[in-house]
């Protein structure tokens, strides 16, 4: 993950590392939403939020999707 200078490409490798979470009420599969910042549980109805570039994989602190 380097840009086109030979560096690592910060946004890339965050992405990355976001992909490989797994949702931790299912242990199903996150889509990243970049946009939202966030990452959605499709079978859980779960968004999780990022803040501050951290997921916040808690339950609780979810946002539930109708």
């Amino acid at each position: 993950m380097t840009d086109t200078t030979g560096n690592p490409d910060p946004v890339k490798a965050q992405r990355h590392m976001l992909e490989r979470l797994v949702c931790p009420v299912t242990q199903g599969q996150l889509r990243y939403d970049a946009e939202a910042q966030e990452l959605i549980s499709r079978v859980a109805h779960l968004a999780f939020p990022i803040r501050g570039g951290i997921p916040i994989m808690l339950a609780s602190e979810a946002r539930e999707l109708e």
